[in-house]
């Protein structure tokens, strides 16, 4: 079993960390995190490469994740809220999976052949609305072939309580380390 966790936290001990940890410690089988504050991933350039051609022309630490997102099993999104949205570093890194949106709508393939399930963390103390950040982070999972899709996890009110001390967050962290391993 192999998850990919991408981690749109600018804050390596925030909240949204906190809750990765947890995670990452109760998950079975390897598992890679991309902090998209940290990594070597440039934004998509809109170069066009990909509507002709598998891949990115971008050689950067993307094409690792590439091949990972291949045979992976789970994908968990997770990410504070800024402007009830996924943060901006987070959908730089989402920005490259244009070649998969290509491939399937442009080239008429199918790119990644293996279903994966996921699921998305959200956290943050702003105004609760985290429809369009989940619907957001939806879509990228889509795109990388996750079939079945966990109910958003999110600790709200993280000014007043930290997210690790937030019950019914912690409820659904269990929940989603169940999802990911049960058998497909």
């Amino acid at each position: 079993m192999k998850t990919l966790i991408l981690n749109g936290s600018p804050r390596k001990s925030g909240d949204t960390a906190s809750l990765i940890s947890i995670i990452t410690k109760n998950i079975t089988g390897n598992y890679r995190v991309v902090d998209a504050y940290r990594c070597n991933i440039s934004p998509c350039l809109d170069c066009r490469y990909c509507r002709q051609n598998d891949g990115c022309i971008i050689k950067d630490e993307m094409q690792e994740i590439y091949g990972y997102i291949q045979e992976c099993d789970n994908i968990l999104i997770a990410s504070p809220l800024y402007f009830s949205e996924l943060t901006g570093k987070l959908l730089d890194v989402g920005s490259r999976l244009q070649t998969y949106f290509c491939a399937r709508f442009f080239r008429g393939e199918d790119p990644i052949k293996k279903p994966k399930k996921g699921a998305v963390i959200l956290v943050g103390g702003g105004d609760g609305h985290i429809e369009t950040a989940y619907g957001t982070a939806c879509t990228l999972l889509r795109l990388m072939n996750c079939n079945s899709i966990h109910k958003a996890v999110y600790s709200h009110n993280t000014n007043e309580t930290p997210a690790v001390d937030d019950k019914d967050t912690l409820a659904g962290l269990k929940s989603i380390i169940e999802f990911f391993g049960e058998k497909k």
